[in-house]
């Protein structure tokens, strides 16, 4: 687990637009045969509760095979009821953790998204506080 300082989102005056100029195979190749020129408001595509909304930079692989990994930026959204099988930022003895919430039958434990790493499972005495529901995970690649 990781200590981490959120970094609160702050929503423009004045919104970026960027074109989106189609939708994109990652099966067989399609020709490019019309070029949409829709634009999409990325602070209305990732943000819904602006003022319960934060960015946080994921530290580790734990969450690797829920395609979050090491280095990316998670969005994360206070105002949301965290619920079963939500990707959340909980804290867990004072340190900021992601994981997958586990919650039934009033059992309650984080899922690492990596087989090597345990549950987290709330012992006697441990504090553990679901701090906000992760609702995007943004990615740079190598350019």
């Amino acid at each position: 687990m990781y200590s981490y300082q959120p970094i609160a989102v702050t929503v423009p005056e004045r919104s970026v637009f960027l074109r989106l100029v189609g939708d994109v195979r990652a099966g067989f190749p399609s020709p490019a045969a019309d070029f949409a020129q829709e634009r999409i408001d990325l602070i209305k595509q990732l943000v819904v509760h602006p003022q319960a909304t934060f960015l946080m930079r994921v530290r580790g692989d734990s969450m690797r095979e829920l395609g979050i990994d090491d280095g990316d930026v998670v969005v994360v959204d206070r105002a949301i009821r965290p619920r079963h099988a939500h990707i959340v930022v909980a804290i867990v003895d004072g340190e900021f953790t992601c994981k997958r919430l586990f919650q039934r039958q009033g059992r309650i434990k984080l899922q690492a998204g990596n087989p090597t790493y345990p549950d987290i499972v709330p012992r006697d005495g441990q504090t553990l506080e679901v701090w906000g529901v992760v609702t995007s995970c943004i990615k740079q690649f190598p350019a």
